[in-house]
């Protein structure tokens, strides 16, 4: 799987390039869904954002994420997908070129990839974009840091280990986002970590990392 990984989506022509990259056509041609599962992990969500992210308006933030202007745009709840069986919602995954993750908790989220299946799918989504946003990009890290885990049922802060480096989001856009902050969280985390902004996204493909940025950043250990 390729992997943009963003603290606020695809906010500047730099990152919407390599998002181009990744997809290999024109945004306008690609099928998208929609994961908004983290939403409900976290106390400052709700279905009022949900609804944002899944409208996809493209006057609101999720300009940025949901509405750059998708083909076509379906949701994949992960929290539903137990109840249906893995032939009814695989193909829905397999017949995609991009799933876009929405932000939230990303313990919750990564709780219900396991629960859904789709952690165990990722592997065999070689061709597939995954862009996330916040957690939908922390998620694919080995852990977030005690400081980001908002899911009070979260047993621990490990998310999946996709990739072997640690996210800090939504750098200074926050008086608890600084760059003190993040490096006092870095210090706790025993892996390689990364800082960025909203104008800032991370490309993983084949284990090649790559910061693509017009903002700010700084990487730890």
């Amino acid at each position: 799987m390729k992997l943009l990984l963003t603290s606020g989506g695809v906010t500047n022509p730099s990152i919407r390039s390599a998002l181009v990259q990744l997809l290999g056509k024109p945004i306008a041609e690609c099928r998208a869904l929609l994961i908004p599962t983290a939403q409900w992990g976290h106390p400052m969500c709700g279905p009022t954002s949900v609804r944002g992210f899944v409208a996809a308006d493209p006057a609101s933030d999720w300009r940025y994420h949901s509405g750059l202007g998708w083909g076509s745009l379906g949701v994949l709840e992960l929290t539903a997908l137990p109840t249906i069986g893995a032939e009814r919602w695989i193909p829905w995954v397999r017949e995609a070129d991009v799933l876009l993750v929405d932000g939230g908790d990303a313990t919750y989220l990564c709780h219900w990839m396991r629960e859904s299946g789709l952690a165990d799918l990722l592997p065999s989504l070689t061709d597939k974009v995954w862009v996330g946003v916040s957690a939908g990009s922390m998620v694919m890290t080995p852990r977030i840091g005690d400081y980001f885990v908002e899911w009070p049922a979260a047993p621990d802060d490990r998310t999946l280990g996709v990739v072997d480096f640690s996210i800090f989001p939504h750098l200074n856009l926050f008086p608890t986002n600084t760059p003190a902050d993040a490096e006092r969280w870095a210090a706790g985390l025993g892996v390689p970590a990364y800082a960025i902004d909203e104008q800032t996204a991370i490309k993983v493909v084949d284990g090649s990392v790559e910061v693509i940025s017009e903002g700010q950043w700084t990487k730890f250990g």
